[in-house]
């Protein structure tokens, strides 16, 4: 393949994409606005799906390097009500279907598989623009441009080279996470500890207002503290003044569980806010010779699980794609199209069907219900082979 391939962002579907264009012998390059690999967190935790992202993995040929950084027993699960008393408790089963890691390893791991200078660091895209015949010219902040025949947007929810292929932009879904950090939560926060259990932890009353934690490496509890209101109620809150900033946030789980709220009063760090946007469900495009989305810049959905593995699958299966046409670029960019969009869609229809504000209730049934549909299969079995 003679096409230089060009991807902006250095997420893990972008970097997907490029080892297994690397695996399969084709060479990419990867502009990331970042400075360097640890400017900033890299987030929390990942369940990685073995229907999805650890598919995406297996083809990027890193399952080894993925199985050593697994996080064993974060599989267990429990819900609360607001009182602190636990309504469901699922133990890790072990089978590795949804494994979890931390989002920094997994990265780490996608970084150490390619040639040195694949990445390039601070780079961050002002614009991109078409040339013609395919190619296109992307602009960097420091005034620097580079031309390339494909051109490749794994650049997240505000995507610069989606402005190629579409004019739809994201939209607040309503709802707002507060992130918190308590270390060595055993020793110092052990009531926090206890609540939370060996892997995730869900407490709600209403779906107005939730707080969620993993337990992550080193005894870190990372909590996400949730709360539907508008753009401009957060607004009026100074998140610059950390201590008021979390009394304020507090207020709302007024009556809660000591050791929930704990999670927000007793963060080792600063709280940040986080507002979540969506793209429109069913989000596509028409065919634009030498560009082509992965990830949240196809398909930004709110957080639900899936949005790092469909990102890794979209780039394993775009490298694919262009690896089995080699001579035909536009080819390889349908045939990738025309998975992608049935997929992304089905999962945004997913999503749109959960309830918007699910009670207690609804998230106990949602997590049982897979075990009754299974217990269901057992028993028909059975009286097949009577």
């Amino acid at each position: 393949m003679t096409t230089d391939v060009t991807i902006i962002g250095a997420g893990l579907g972008g970097l997907t994409l490029a080892r297994v264009l690397h695996v399969h012998g084709i060479p990419a390059t990867v502009y990331e606005a970042e400075a360097s690999p640890t400017e900033r967190s890299q987030g929390g935790m990942l369940d990685i799906h073995d229907y999805n992202g650890q598919q995406a993995l297996r083809a990027a040929g890193l399952m080894d390097e993925f199985r050593g950084i697994i996080l064993e027993g974060r599989q267990a699960m429990r819900i609360l009500d607001r009182e602190g008393t636990v309504r469901l408790d699922q133990a890790d089963d072990g089978t590795g279907g949804r494994p979890e890691v931390q989002r920094g390893e997994l990265r780490q791991i996608l970084l150490d598989s390619l040639p040195a200078g694949t990445v390039r660091w601070g780079h961050k895209v002002s614009g991109a623009r078409r040339l013609g015949e395919g190619r296109h010219e992307v602009t960097f902040a420091d005034g620097t441009t580079t031309a390339t025949n494909l051109l490749v947007g794994a650049d997240g929810a505000w995507s610069r080279v989606r402005r190629l292929l579409s004019d739809a932009v994201p939209e607040y879904t309503g709802t707002s996470v507060v992130e918190t950090y308590l270390f060595d939560a055993g020793t110092r926060h052990p009531a926090a500890a206890k609540a939370v259990g060996g892997g995730a932890m869900f407490a709600l009353e209403e779906g107005e207002r939730q707080i969620a934690a993993h337990r992550e490496k080193g005894g870190t509890l990372h909590a996400y503290v949730m709360l539907s209101k508008p753009l401009d109620w957060f607004a009026g809150i100074d998140f610059t003044d950390a201590a008021a900033a979390s009394a304020r946030i507090a207020q709302e789980f007024a009556g809660w569980a000591p050791e929930l709220t704990a999670l927000i009063t007793d963060s080792d760090t600063p709280p940040v806010l986080r507002h979540l946007y969506t793209l429109p469900v069913g989000h596509r495009w028409d065919r634009v010779p030498g560009v082509i989305l992965v990830g949240d810049a196809a398909h930004l959905l709110p957080p639900n699980g899936e949005g790092a593995n469909l990102a890794m699958l979209d780039g394993a299966e775009l490298g694919a794609a262009l690896a089995a046409h080699p001579d035909d670029v536009e080819a390889a960019l349908a045939a990738y199209e025309q998975a992608l969009f049935p997929r992304s869609t089905a999962v945004g229809e997913e999503e749109a069907a959960v309830v918007d504000h699910p009670t207690l209730e609804d998230m106990v049934d949602f997590f049982t219900r897979g075990e009754r549909d299974e217990d269901e299969q057992v028993a028909r079995a059975a009286r097949q082979r009577q």
